[in-house]
């Protein structure tokens, strides 16, 4: 029974390291990050020492998901549940703006047109290519 459970775990590794992961364009970066989902949004968590991430997202950041229908039909199956997103984002795109204050809180620039806003218009975005589970539950409001 053991030799049969190695033998599956080697093909699906062997599976893994034969898939291609798609090159990274000029001016993005991959990332991995841990968090939270709501619908097409992901909110960065506070890091831990054993899911460090990739990049520093400050905690409470959100990011708006771009993916496959069916994958994140899947990634919103673990919403309430931390999750670690990889994907791909535009650099400068993750830097914090204005200054903060704490606990996930930031203070920064307003809208320069007066009129608000689009609600998407500063929008940090991730291309998802994947995503695993991860230890913990997600804040509640």
């Amino acid at each position: 029974m053991r030799i049969l459970v190695a033998a599956a775990i080697a093909m699906a590794g062997a599976a893994l390291l034969a898939q291609d992961t798609k090159p990274v364009p000029k001016g993005s970066v991959r990332v991995s990050i841990p968090g939270c989902t709501h619908n097409y949004i992901f909110t960065a968590v506070r890091r831990t020492q054993d899911e460090p991430g990739s990049v520093d997202i400050p905690e409470g950041m959100h990011i708006r998901m771009n993916g496959s229908k069916d994958l994140i039909k899947e990634i919103r199956v673990h919403e309430g549940s931390r999750i670690v997103i990889t994907g791909l984002m535009k650099k400068g795109q993750f830097g914090p703006d204005g200054i903060g204050l704490g606990g996930g809180v930031r203070v920064g620039p307003g809208p320069t047109n007066g009129m608000g806003g689009a609600p998407v218009g500063n929008q940090a975005m991730i291309d998802v290519e994947g995503w695993r589970p991860a230890d913990g539950d997600c804040p509640t409001k």
